[in-house]
């Protein structure tokens, strides 16, 4: 469901999905430790808009940086992380291009890790869809930060309250960013959980705030009500399996096994048209490892592939040397004669 999708617009603190990304991908791979203490510059200090009043040559551990930016938006906090990793703000600007270019954010340029007013500064609600989904699937600790309601820094000293007030009133949220400036409006990005099934619901440019997330609630309704995992059950797949001969092997033929089932996002009422589809090769050649892809598992709508997964060989079948051979015949003899 989209409404002018690849529009360029303002995302005012949306932006700041793009900088958590980065900043996750450098706490994952072990480059930025959750622990370690991040100066202040004079420049993080002076970023207004929101923020938590960080004051130059202060010092914030990361994970409480990443909580400011999750929760309250703070610029100054966004600005302290983007120094750390890159330098400086622009040298780090340039690396969130780069992500958005890697990722197909077409419609994108950052010129700043916050979200304020610059010229040139857009993107799309569909890029905002393709970075947040890119953050959630691969980085899924941030959810530790984007699901916080209430929290506090400097021991207590300064409360953090969520600006985005779906984490308390809407089941299953999970985040994402809210993001205001005059140009821009009320934009959020919100997203949500429920029934293993991940939801995005993108919104920019709203008259008030209440408009925002009212509009993001009722695209995450629908996508709720509308739509569905399917995935086959076992018994299913295994009644349409059968083994597979082994040309040479020590072993005449070896079975399919399942590993991951195929599942896919469908409409609800288009569950019934969904065709659960086997296909295995029609012969091995020996040697057949254990684990070797011999066939697939695919969900098929309307002759089109939903969803694929292989079936793997379930165990090893040696290939029959000649002694090997020779044995066998002498030991099928042998059984004649007794």
């Amino acid at each position: 469901l989209q409404q002018n999708a690849h529009q360029k617009l303002e995302p005012a603190s949306v932006t700041k999905i793009m900088t958590l990304l980065l900043v996750m991908e450098a706490v994952d791979s072990g480059r930025l430790s959750l622990d370690e203490s991040v100066p202040v510059s004079a420049h993080a200090a002076g970023m207004g808009g929101s923020q938590v009043y960080l004051k130059e040559g202060e010092r914030l551990s990361v994970s409480d940086l990443i909580k400011c930016v999750a929760v309250v938006s703070g610029n100054d906090c966004a600005v302290a992380l983007a120094e750390r990793l890159s330098g400086s703000e622009s040298a780090f600007v340039e690396q969130m291009n780069q992500k958005a270019q890697a990722l197909g954010m077409e419609d994108t340029h950052f010129v700043n890790c916050t979200g304020l007013p610059a010229p040139g500064h857009l993107t799309s609600a569909y890029d905002i869809a393709l970075m947040s989904r890119q953050l959630l699937l691969h980085h899924p600790d941030i959810r530790q930060y984007t699901t916080i309601w209430t929290d506090s820094i400097r021991n207590g000293a300064f409360g953090l309250t969520n600006t985005n007030r779906l984490v308390r009133f809407y089941d299953g949220t999970t985040g994402l960013k809210t993001g205001t400036t005059d140009a821009a409006g009320h934009c959020l990005c919100a997203t949500a959980t429920r029934d293993g099934m991940d939801l995005i619901a993108v919104v920019m440019g709203c008259k008030d705030s209440d408009t925002r997330f009212e509009e993001t609630k009722q695209l995450l309704d629908y996508g709720f009500s509308s739509f569905m995992i399917y995935q086959p059950q076992q018994e299913e797949v295994q009644a349409q399996l059968t083994p597979v001969p082994v040309v040479c092997g020590a072993q005449t033929e070896v079975l399919p096994q399942i590993g991951e089932l195929p599942k896919a996002v469908v409409r609800r009422d288009e569950v019934e048209e969904i065709e659960v589809a086997v296909e295995l090769v029609p012969e091995l050649q020996a040697p057949v490892l254990q684990g070797d892809s011999i066939g697939t598992v695919s969900l098929i709508r309307q002759g089109e592939t939903l969803s694929q997964e292989p079936l793997t060989a379930s165990q090893t079948v040696e290939r029959m040397t000649f002694a090997k051979s020779l044995k066998a015949l002498l030991r099928g003899l042998a059984q004649v004669q007794g």
